[in-house]
């Protein structure tokens, strides 16, 4: 296996010129299936026959939720990459990506309460699901505090590293506590073992919607990680001259 695109990521120079061939791409594919997803959704989607239109938000908090972990699981990644290999792009990644991340918990926090207050009957519940996702909004808080706290670069990457390698055992209790408890959260709306319980005309708009959000996360992120990566280079010939040509395209 050449792994040769891997050992390219250690330059900021490569990254952020291939960053670049990425972007339009990953903005137009995310803004597409985004409107299509969300027409999709709200005017073609039939009702729920048990919690009628009150189940749409479906198509925000699932895609969220998804989003949420899947950020975190890159954090722990990237983290290891950073305290193995020294790659200090694996640093800016976790730094740039981690607020993402606490964005699209709350996201999903917050329409999952929306969402329970006509199904259940509350806005909150000490759920395995809901509490071990409010956890994760803290782990977020903490990486992001940590990276702040700490003036020395090395020791805050050091730091943030070790809590998202940490914190990562979280993600499992997220999965799977609505087997391992009993909780008033319903089961994964996705499994990829079993035929989906909704009809086509459902999940399908959903799946699109999962995949706009990625799409989405992809896009900011890399934007986020090449401002830093500008930032952390400035001194570099290469950094100057980019921000000059910008300058003076600008103009």
């Amino acid at each position: 296996m050449n792994w040769t695109w891997f050992h390219k990521l250690g330059s900021p120079k490569w990254f952020y010129e291939i960053s670049g061939r990425w972007l339009p791409w990953l903005a137009c594919a995310a803004a597409l299936l985004l409107v299509v997803g969300t027409v999709w959704a709200l005017a073609f989607a039939p009702q729920d026959y048990q919690q009628g239109n009150s189940f749409r938000i479906i198509y925000i908090h699932v895609p969220a939720a998804l989003l949420a972990q899947s950020c975190y699981i890159m954090l722990a990644v990237a983290g290891a990459v950073g305290l193995i290999w020294k790659m200090k792009l694996a640093d800016v990644a976790v730094q740039q990506a981690a607020p993402i991340g606490a964005w699209m918990t709350f996201i999903a926090l917050f329409t999952g309460a929306v969402w329970g207050k006509p199904t259940w009957g509350a806005w909150w519940v000490w759920d395995a699901r809901l509490t071990s996702m409010l956890i994760l909004l803290f782990l977020y808080f903490g990486i992001i505090a940590l990276g702040q706290a700490i003036s020395n670069r090395d020791s805050a990457a050091k730091a943030c590293a070790v809590l998202a390698i940490v914190g990562v055992v979280n993600i499992p209790i997220i999965k799977y506590s609505v087997e391992w408890w009993n909780t008033l959260h319903q089961p994964a709306t996705f499994k990829l073992t079993e035929k989906p319980a909704m009809p086509a005309e459902m999940w399908v708009p959903l799946l699109i919607m999962v995949i706009g959000f990625y799409c989405f996360f992809a896009c900011v992120l890399l934007m986020r990680m090449r401002l830093e990566v500008l930032r952390r280079e400035a001194r570099s010939s290469w950094a100057k001259a980019e921000v000059r040509a910008r300058v003076e395209g600008v103009r």
